[in-house]
């Protein structure tokens, strides 16, 4: 890093499994690039759990909320104990509404080849509230499960500002709110028209908007992605779309993630910790090293970022340095240090 850049303070959290592995050669990459950031290591998961006790400790709360920025490795929950998702609660602590996951064919020759897709989802409302509860009729404590969504007028303006402004800045042509208002009519009916309501009153004209059916959208994702651009939905649909749309190009190992709010950042491999390869020093890097690119986006580096993603392709496709996942032979370290001599030679 040039001794004259502004260092920005930044929350590193490993993570558990694959975690430690993916970071640490996505540090390696970010130090080759010159990135500013300067790091607070914090542990959360079962590392968190293991180290205090706690898989979401105070002193990791704590320094996001100091550097109100983070890099996240994939987090287990521990099954019982009446742990909830560390995910989830990072989300509801810092407000971090919108979730942005972008999907783009590094990799071609594929079942599907140019996707350029963009999901924003919302992050904090919705089904995933938590608003649960069990009814016991005769003898079965379970006998009756129930769950109560809630969508607020603010949280989808928030949600729908965020896609068409987001969209506008990065000079995309389209967003599609994606919905299910002909069934779940206050639920999902509240978010299409505010949807409409905001795109007449300060959007149209500027940018194209459409409107589909969540099952109709499932489908048409599989038949022709490529009419769609940027898709804005509500927390399931978004949950469950975007795993869709990242395997259209190449799986979770290749989707990045970035949850964001008014008062921090996070971002993250949005896949799983993967305890059956964990130490095998064979885990794909990747989608941890695009949400590191993002989060230099986020920081007004765009030029560090579009280098990343540079360097990634070529190594890819020009250098065929690949991990297993993705056909190839090469070792996490072996990916990184390809990777690394790209950034060096781009320099």
């Amino acid at each position: 890093m040039n001794s004259t850049s502004p260092t920005i303070a930044a929350t590193l959290i490993p993570g558990d499994g694959i975690g430690p592995e993916i970071t640490e050669a996505t540090l390696e990459v970010l130090d080759a690039l010159g990135a500013p950031f300067v790091w607070d290591r914090q542990v959360a998961g079962m590392a968190g759990v293991n180290a205090c006790g706690d898989p979401l400790p105070p002193a990791c709360l704590d320094s996001i909320r100091s550097t109100r920025l983070a890099l996240k490795g994939p987090l287990e929950t521990p099954i019982g104990g009446g742990y909830r998702s560390s995910n989830v609660r990072l989300r509801e602590e810092f407000k971090l509404y919108a979730n942005l996951r972008p999907a783009r064919t590094i990799v071609p020759g594929g079942r599907y080849d140019d996707i350029d897709l963009v999901l924003v989802r919302e992050n904090n409302e919705g089904l995933y509230m938590g608003y649960e509860h069990f009814i016991p009729i005769d003898g079965d404590p379970h006998a009756v499960g129930m769950s109560t969504g809630i969508n607020t007028r603010q949280g989808c303006r928030r949600i729908v500002h965020f896609a068409f402004d987001y969209a506008i800045r990065k000079g995309r042509k389209k967003v599609t709110v994606v919905h299910k208002a002909n069934i779940m009519k206050a639920l999902t009916g509240i978010f299409l028209e505010t949807a409409r309501q905001i795109h007449e009153a300060e959007y149209a004209g500027r940018i194209e908007f459409e409107e589909v059916i969540v099952d109709a959208c499932a489908m048409k994702l599989v038949m022709n992605p490529w009419q769609f651009d940027v898709l804005v939905t509500t927390n399931l649909f978004g949950d469950i779309l975007s795993d869709e749309i990242a395997g259209l190009v190449g799986g979770l190992g290749m989707a990045p993630g970035a949850n964001i709010g008014e008062h921090a950042a996070i971002f993250e491999a949005v896949h799983g910790s993967a305890p059956d390869i964990a130490g095998k020093g064979i885990a794909n890097p990747i989608a941890l090293m695009l949400a590191a690119a993002m989060m230099l986006d986020h920081v007004e580096r765009p030029d560090l970022g579009d280098r990343l993603r540079a360097a990634i392709d070529a190594t890819l496709n020009t250098d065929q340095v690949r991990t297993g996942d993705l056909g190839g032979k090469a070792t996490t370290r072996e990916f990184a240090a390809a990777l690394v001599k790209r950034i060096q030679a781009s320099a």
